[in-house]
């Protein structure tokens, strides 16, 4: 079941204005601080395409000092679109909600598959590695950092292709950045040194997801983000007799403490990581183009486009009277739509 690319969707809902009553709400699909995730249809259109629309409340992003964040995330997916990222597809606004409409992937979490699996095989883990190794370096050309690659951000797509989602912790970066974000154990030396960053903390944590994916557990964590950060900091990676030599290698080289020194971050950047022997006779451009179908370790059973079988069952949202906005507050989200509905 193939699902539609970005551009077609994009051309479906182009030239409107769209307000959160233009949509038939079908089910909560995800659920976080202050956004809530739903798969939804468009109101009397005869092409049933799901989409998945993030609602996200005014007052809790200004109360959770977020609003920088959230003006950044829809910067940075306004200005890209790559075959495994969640593509945007438009954003709207209301006196108090902030929307972003963005492509459904209807066969869920990574993270899900993973706990589900166990572990992985390494071509699995390689296969997945790779396409969000393209994700990244794509990204990274346009000057930006993901600064939030876990299982949990990955989803996977009707057809078994990985799709990066969440931009809240995206930044354009051109040198270096010191801000602090992302999960402790997924986090690279120098986020939590605040040393400045770059694209390292991406192939850090490329490296950390491979060593997951293999192990079925992440190779530094402690019951507390401190004790996790101390680990980080040590360096000292275990790996399970099972894992490959090779797969051992890259890993060992993207959790190099030196972020100049690290795998993908040299001269070479990801052409690094490209060519390092765990990838020998990989066909880049046909991962690319999604066309090594017979690579792909796992496909959804899905119905239909919409089929919600891999999704958690989340409660309804409660509705309940929110506080105006008064003008200042409104005008901090200036810009996040071409106007008000």
């Amino acid at each position: 079941m193939k699902p539609p690319p970005a551009s077609t969707l994009k051309a479906m809902i182009k030239g409107k204005l769209w307000c959160f009553a233009d949509f038939e709400l079908i089910q909560t699909v995800g659920l976080g601080t202050f956004a809530r995730v739903r798969c939804v249809k468009l109101k009397n259109n005869p092409d049933r395409t799901p989409f998945a629309l993030k609602t996200m409340k005014k007052i809790d992003i200004i109360r959770l000092k977020q609003v920088v964040h959230t003006k950044g995330e829809k910067t940075v997916q306004t200005m890209i679109e790559h075959p495994f990222i969640v593509n945007l597809l438009t954003t709207f606004q209301d006196t108090k909600h902030l929307y972003m409409l963005l492509e459904f992937v209807s066969g869920g979490e990574l993270f899900s598959y993973l706990r589900s699996e166990g572990r992985l095989p390494n071509d699995h883990a390689k296969f997945y590695a790779g396409e969000i190794l393209l994700a990244l370096a794509y990204l990274h050309t346009m000057f930006v950092i993901y600064r939030d690659l876990k299982p949990e951000n990955c989803m996977i797509d009707a057809e078994g292709h990985i799709k990066i989602t969440d931009f809240g912790f995206s930044k354009i970066v051109v040198e270096e950045t010191k801000t602090v974000c992302g999960t402790p154990e997924y986090c690279a030396p120098e986020i939590i040194q605040s040393t400045g960053h770059s694209k390292g903390v991406d192939w850090w944590a490329l490296g950390i997801l491979i060593f997951e994916m293999l192990a079925g557990y992440p190779p530094f964590w402690d019951e507390t983000p401190y004790g996790t950060y101390q680990k980080v900091l040590e360096g000292k990676v275990i790996f399970p007799r099972h894992f490959d030599v090779k797969a051992k290698d890259l890993i060992k080289k993207l959790l190099i403490l030196d972020k100049h020194t690290r795998c993908g971050c040299t001269k070479r950047g990801a052409e690094e990581l490209k060519k390092h022997k765990w990838y020998k006779g990989m066909d880049w451009d046909q991962l690319l183009n999604r066309s090594l179908s017979k690579e792909v370790p796992f496909i959804p059973k899905i119905q239909a486009l919409d089929d919600l079988t891999y999704f958690e069952k989340y409660p309804d949202s409660i509705d309940y009277i929110l506080p105006p906005l008064s003008d200042e507050e409104q005008q901090l989200f200036e810009g996040f739509s071409t106007e008000l509905n």
